[in-house]
């Protein structure tokens, strides 16, 4: 594996939530919040989504998806492309099935619902084509530090270094 895919590995984990881009079938964009699953094989990144929603609806018309990942507390960033592919092969869902999903899928009936077994469950698999993110190089208070100089001079604060990541 890469550095700067490992790296990017590590950014995401931490950070978590993403706000997903996709093409609606109408040409516009649209972006919402999707919480990275861990990590398993048949795709970069994983997200779980419900069967019939507009993120599915939008993958299958096109699967060209933007992952803009941010961290408020440190000023990093992530901005992955990829293609999405949707799955539902439930041994990959046993895999990924996370407990704090079933509060996605509200109990309809069926004692499936919220289970690893729901027919509702869809997993979102991302193909990583391309990343940037920025890597700060410097302590918290030295950042701190830049961004007002910043402010203050005009000049673009030197926080650390923007990393690309071609897959």
């Amino acid at each position: 594996m890469k550095p700067e895919l490992k790296q990017l590995y590590e950014m995401v984990e931490e950070i978590e939530v993403a706000m997903m881009t996709t093409r609606r079938p109408d040409g516009h964009l649209e972006s919402r919040p999707m919480a990275t699953q861990k990590r398993a094989s048949g795709a970069d990144l994983w997200f779980v989504a419900a069967e019939g929603s507009g993120k599915t609806r939008d993958i299958a018309a096109d699967p060209h998806v933007n992952l803009a990942y941010y961290k408020d507390r440190t000023r990093e960033w992530v901005s992955v492309s990829g293609i999405a592919t949707l799955s539902r092969d439930r041994g990959t869902i046993h895999e990924l099935y996370a407990r704090d999903w079933s509060m996605w899928f509200a109990d309809e009936g069926d004692p499936r619902h919220g289970t690893p077994d729901d027919p509702r469950l869809v997993l979102i698999g991302v193909d990583v084509h391309a990343a940037s993110f920025l890597e700060l190089d410097r302590p918290q208070p030295v950042v701190l530090f830049e961004v007002v100089k910043g402010w203050v001079t005009g000049d673009t604060p030197d926080v650390g270094e923007v990393q690309r990541v071609e897959n």
